[in-house]
C-alpha cells in the first residue's frame, strides 16, 4: 500500500519484541497447486538477540526507546535505564519527543524500589549536569505519577501512568478498544500491567486482550 500510494521503493522491516528469543522467518509466501500467488521478503530486527551495550552511543532516539526491549540481563536492568537516560541528555530531544521515549521505555521496563534507589546512587556518581538533566527527565509526568503512589504509600500513581500508556498501543494497535476493556486496564495493578506490557505483542485480537485481562 506505501508503494501504491507513493511509488517508491520501499524497504520491509518487521521488528519483533517478544520477551523470549525465537527464530522468526523472513519470508512469507501463498502458493496455491496451480499458481505462486505470493513470494514476499522482508528484513527481520529481534531486539532481544541485540546487546543493548552496542546501542547506548547512538543517537537515535527509536534506538534509546528499543533498549528496554533488547538482550539484558536482570542484574543490568539498572544500567539500561541509566544508560538510556544518558542517551535522551546527549540527543537534547524537543518535550514532547522526550515523554514519548520515555514512556514507551517506561512501559517495558519497570524499576522496583530496590533497583530504583541503585539508580539513583549511579546517578549520583555521574557528571553533575548530566545527572540534573536525567533527574528533570525522571520526572516527567509518568515518574511523578510514581512518586506519587510512593509517598502515599500505594501504586496507584504509577500503575494508572502504565495503563494509560498501555491504552494508547492497544487503541494504535486494534483502531479502538472497548470502553469495559479501557476501564479493566485502568483499574490493573502494576504487576498485571507489566505482563500486559509483555505480552501485547501477541495479542492479535481484542478478543485476546479481553482473555488475557480476565485471567
Amino acid at each position: 500500500m506505501l508503494y501504491q500510494k507513493h511509488r517508491c521503493r520501499v524497504v520491509p522491516i518487521a521488528v519483533f519484541a517478544y520477551p523470549e528469543k525465537r527464530n522468526e522467518p523472513d519470508r512469507f509466501k501463498l502458493v496455491f497447486p496451480f499458481m505462486s500467488v505470493l513470494d514476499f521478503h522482508f528484513l527481520t530486527l529481534e531486539l532481544n538477540k541485540h546487546k543493548w551495550q552496542d546501542y547506548i552511543q547512538s543517537n537515535n532516539p527509536v534506538a534509546a526507546a528499543l533498549l528496554s526491549k533488547m538482550g539484558y540481563q536482570k542484574k543490568e536492568r539498572v544500567q539500561v535505564k541509566l544508560e538510556f537516560l544518558r542517551m535522551l541528555v546527549r540527543m537534547e530531544l524537543d518535550p514532547a519527543r522526550m515523554t514519548l521515549l520515555t514512556g514507551f521505555f517506561e512501559t517495558y521496563l519497570i524499576l522496583n524500589e530496590e533497583e530504583e534507589r541503585k539508580l539513583e546512587e549511579e546517578m549520583g556518581k555521574v557528571d553533575e549536569k548530566e545527572a540534573k538533566r536525567m533527574i528533570e527527565i525522571t520526572t516527567s509526568w509518568e515518574e511523578k505519577g510514581k512518586m506519587k503512589g510512593r509517598m502515599e504509600g500505594k501504586a496507584e500513581g504509577k500503575a494508572e501512568g502504565q495503563a494509560s500508556i498501555l491504552l494508547r498501543l492497544l487503541k494504535k494497535k486494534f483502531g479502538y478498544m472497548p470502553v469495559e476493556i479501557e476501564n479493566r486496564v485502568m483499574s490493573m495493578p502494576v504487576e498485571k500491567l507489566q505482563e500486559l506490557a509483555e505480552a501485547i505483542f501477541d495479542l492479535e485480537t481484542i478478543d485476546d486482550v479481553n482473555s488475557f485481562i480476565s485471567k
